[in-house]
């Protein structure tokens, strides 16, 4: 869908990195290998969004880091856009505000990267969850938004943060009491 208004693929892999999770940072060899483009394609992309103020960049050892700029004053509706594009605006608004008990939501896996995917995965923190209720609204959800959804659920004395972190992915905390 969102091909029809930016024509360029690298552009909207970048998008997907940076706009869905602000914690999100990479570099161009690094990008270049995951978005399995060129590097100058890569980079002219980079380039752009750093020009236009959208994306921020810093020196770590010899690699020129780049990290969304939440300041910018389009980011929050380029965040929603995002949101929107994934089906994680509906998850939060049908889904887990109707559970009851539950404390937070984190996004994990690759939309946790910034990279598309046909799975949406989460991690449930609250006591008490109707199971029953949340199955309903996960299949419907997923009817509706066409992708997959898989849980996992914790109390929030089970829960610790070292079990969901994967090596340089940092959870999205997608919605909080």
């Amino acid at each position: 869908m969102i091909e029809t208004l930016i024509s360029s693929k690298t552009r909207i892999k970048l998008l997907m990195k940076f706009f869905l999770n602000s914690q999100n940072t990479a570099y161009l060899r690094n990008l270049e290998e995951e978005f399995g483009e060129s590097s100058n394609a890569v980079r002219v992309e980079l380039n752009k969004f750093e020009k236009a103020g959208f994306l921020d960049s810093f020196s770590e050892g010899n690699k020129k880091l780049f990290t969304v700029n939440t300041s910018h004053p389009l980011f929050k509706d380029i965040n929603s856009i995002v949101m929107k594009l994934t089906g994680l605006d509906h998850i939060v608004d049908y889904v887990v505000q109707r559970l009851g008990d539950l404390d937070k939501v984190y996004l994990v896996g690759k939309l946790a990267k910034g990279q598309s995917s046909d799975i949406i995965d989460l991690v449930l923190i609250g006591d008490n969850l109707n199971k029953t209720f949340l199955l309903e609204q996960i299949e419907k959800a997923e009817k509706k938004i066409d992708k997959k959804i898989r849980y996992v659920h914790y109390t929030p004395k089970e829960f610790d943060m070292n079990k969901i972190k994967e090596p340089g992915v940092h959870p999205l905390l997608l919605w909080s009491r």
